[in-house]
């Protein structure tokens, strides 16, 4: 191979200490990485608050009231609306008129999901459970309410129905009180429906008993799988 001469050897040369980390231009030479950017700093934004959240709009929600919960609600008014107006920061108001529990936000509103939750708390206790199973809905946050009839599992009319009911209740309610204990959810028996509160897994589990239950299965088979299935969630 004949020798490489002239510009083609310096080039060669130059290309050679580059790589050796010796120096490459101007700006190595010099020791710079040439001029420093003046950034501006940061900004900070203060976090919006539950107004801010909603476009500055005041937001209402309204539960209806069936007649026959007309006196428990009276009963147990000042438990509902203290939890509601001092911790969750709304104002609630029954209207008379119209026969509902209106629910609003105020300006010291903090936290924007308060307004549901509390929305839940008033539907739950309309439903039938007692304020203070109610009121978990308001500490809580995995916490829902279920709702099915008896007909949705099975068609039952007559004393079949009427059989169908005793056996979710039991003798002296034992039954339902065993399964809420065994699943550590509340269950709520309305005439033909069935409300169910607790978390996503313990609803699940007390909803298949029930439904052991109405499609004819004896108590102590439903018993045993609830042991073994309560022992299972207490593992996790």
């Amino acid at each position: 191979m004949p020798p490489i001469r002239g510009k083609a050897r310096d080039a060669v040369v130059s290309m050679e200490t580059d790589a050796r980390g010796g120096p490459a231009g101007p700006s190595n030479a010099e020791g710079g990485a040439g001029p420093e950017l003046n950034l501006p700093p940061k900004p900070k934004f203060a976090p919006l608050s539950a107004k801010e959240m909603s476009g500055n709009k005041v937001e209402f929600r309204k539960i209806p009231v069936p007649a026959h919960r007309y006196t428990p609600l009276k009963e147990n008014w000042l438990a509902i609306y203290n939890p509601i107006y001092e911790t969750m920061k709304l104002d609630i108001r029954m209207n008379l008129k119209a026969r509902k529990v209106e629910i609003k936000t105020r300006a010291d509103t903090a936290d924007i999901s308060a307004l549901q939750r509390a929305a839940d708390f008033v539907q739950a206790f309309i439903l039938g459970f007692d304020v203070g199973d109610a009121i978990a809905l308001l500490r809580l946050d995995d916490l829902y309410v279920e709702s099915f009839e008896i007909k949705d599992v099975k068609t039952l009319r007559g004393e079949h129905l009427s059989r169908a009911i005793g056996r979710l209740s039991g003798k002296n309610g034992r039954t339902k009180f065993a399964i809420e204990n065994s699943t550590k959810t509340r269950v709520v028996l309305a005439d033909t429906r069935i409300h169910i509160l607790g978390s996503f897994a313990n609803i699940r589990v007390a909803r298949d008993a029930l439904c052991s239950l109405i499609l004819g299965s004896p108590p102590g088979k439903v018993y045993s799988k609830l042991r073994a299935v309560s022992a299972r969630l207490s593992e996790r």
